[in-house]
């Protein structure tokens, strides 16, 4: 018996359907990653591009849980003195909530150039419409 390996444009990938209505923040994005690697599918090789494509929709409406509304922070650095900037939870909820989504997901992904081909097939939407209905994505409950 042989180990099945798949090549690069040998996979099916389809179209699936998140709704973050109410969601925890960490639970979503910790089922939403394995999707994107197609650690879900019996085919799945971890050199290969294998998983689905996401989209996330109504982004503005995921939640956290405890205290991490109030004290949670997101920063980055400019690379020049003085450029390391912080944004709360709060601020970054009202101006950007799709990139919350996003940075959580992109956190469980591989640290490679893999792991940023798999981001890529992640769409994330503030509110409740999105553009792919031509691609007719499953809506999946994850919860």
């Amino acid at each position: 018996m042989k180990s099945f390996m798949a090549k690069q444009g040998q996979v099916e990938q389809k179209w699936v359907l998140v709704d973050a209505d109410g969601a925890v923040l960490g639970r979503m994005a910790a089922r939403i990653a394995p999707i994107l690697m197609g650690k879900t599918k019996p085919t799945y090789t971890p050199h290969v591009d294998v998983g689905d494509y996401v989209i996330v929709v109504n982004a503005e409406k995921v939640k956290v849980t405890g205290r991490k509304a109030q004290t949670k922070e997101y920063d980055h650095y400019s690379q020049y003195p003085g450029g390391h900037k912080y944004v709360s939870f709060a601020e970054m909820m009202a101006k950007k909530p799709e990139k919350i989504i996003e940075m959580a997901v992109r956190r469980m992904l591989p640290k490679n150039r893999l792991g940023r081909r798999m981001l890529k097939k992640l769409k994330v939407y503030r509110g409740p419409d999105h553009e792919h209905q031509a691609q007719r994505p499953e809506k999946v409950e994850l919860f």
